[in-house]
């Protein structure tokens, strides 16, 4: 009877009501304008900064070299962020990842190189390492309740500790050489490694896209306690999300020790905020207000751009921090906003 009462107000009910339809129609397209401006947005940015810098160095910057490099550098950045968001969409923070993947990274050339192991074996420990991380941050977290800022700081200078006392603090070097050929093999210009983290972002855009998996991870951040008393298992879900981001910081550090050859137990730590300032501005981007796979691709594209444009005009390496810094800034205060206007549309 209610609902019956609702389609009968809902109905026009004098003959000026007749533009109303009109209205709606105007407005509803409005509305999808917007809402494309918004996904956007940071494509469009990113699109404007390329023309800008090609303008302004037409000899080196609108160069295929550039590009490559541009293109072709980022995956070990890429891999890093995109196993970032998957504790950021359960709400919570992970910053053991830049340890994890330079302790993974030490560990296969500490195997491969001093102790002879084949790298196939050296690769299984790594992954087994990732998930061993992820656990141990999934039980301080999820299970005893640790605050996920202080457990993963203390497991990632944990693990930090670990990565100078395997690699004596020195440089491995000596990694098979088939499997840095395998890492750094170029198809149509760019290499492996570069398709490698486009599978990665592919396999995830389909989890959160199209399996009751991805919708579970989001609803366990949108709300922790409704998803609860709705049936999901959120501590499994946490979990899981530690566990899937520290093995993709292992593979990152795997795919790192590849493209260098060696392993480097100070290698993630500076990959730790560029990775954070990409899964934030990724969040304002394809998918305003939520972390996504594609916006973290697109935004971690659009930070090397513009930090290889400002170093093209002269600026010192120091420009890279500065522009990192505040990139997360911006990223965090606009991911903020756009999740404030989706509350109260």
């Amino acid at each position: 009877m209610a609902r019956n009462q609702l389609v009968v107000m809902s109905e026009p009910s004098d003959s000026h009501d007749a533009a109303k339809p009109e209205a709606k129609r105007k407005s509803v397209g409005g509305g999808r304008i917007g809402d494309l401006a918004e996904r956007y947005a940071l494509v469009a940015v990113w699109i404007f900064i390329i023309v800008l810098f090609s303008a302004l160095r037409p000899d080196i910057f609108p160069t295929a070299e550039n590009f490559t490099t541009i293109f072709g550098s980022q995956s070990v950045l890429v891999i890093l962020a995109l196993g970032l968001i998957l504790p950021l969409v359960v709400g919570q923070f992970d910053l053991s990842i830049g340890a994890a993947m330079s302790l993974s990274a030490v560990i296969v050339a500490y195997l491969n190189v001093k102790l002879g192991w084949p790298i196939g074996y050296a690769l299984v420990a790594a992954a087994a390492l990732g998930v061993a991380i992820g656990a141990l941050n999934g039980l301080l977290v999820v299970v005893l309740g640790v605050d996920a800022l202080v457990a993963t700081l203390g497991v990632g200078t944990l693990l930090t500790g670990l990565a100078y006392a395997v690699s004596d603090y020195n440089v491995i070097s000596g990694v098979d050489r088939s499997f840095v050929h395998l890492i750094s093999f170029d198809v149509l210009g760019l290499p492996t490694s570069f398709y490698l983290a486009l599978a990665l972002a592919l396999v995830l855009w389909y989890v959160f896209r199209y399996t009751p998996l991805g919708r579970h991870l989001i609803f366990t951040g949108a709300g922790r306690d409704v998803a609860r008393l709705s049936g999901l298992p959120v501590r499994r879900l946490r979990l899981g999300a530690f566990i899937v981001c520290s093995v993709c910081a292992a593979f990152a550090g795997v795919i790192l020790t590849g493209i260098i050859g060696a392993g480097d137990a100070n290698s993630g730590l500076a990959f730790l905020l560029p990775a954070y300032a990409a899964a934030f501005l990724g969040s304002t981007a394809i998918r305003p207000g939520q972390f996504n796979p594609w916006g973290t691709v697109v935004a971690v594209y659009f930070l090397i751009t513009g930090i290889t444009g400002l170093q093209l005009l002269g600026l010192a390496s120091w420009i890279q921090d500065v522009f990192y810094g505040l990139a997360l800034i911006v990223a965090v205060t606009l991911s903020r906003l756009v999740a404030l206007r989706r509350n109260t549309a």
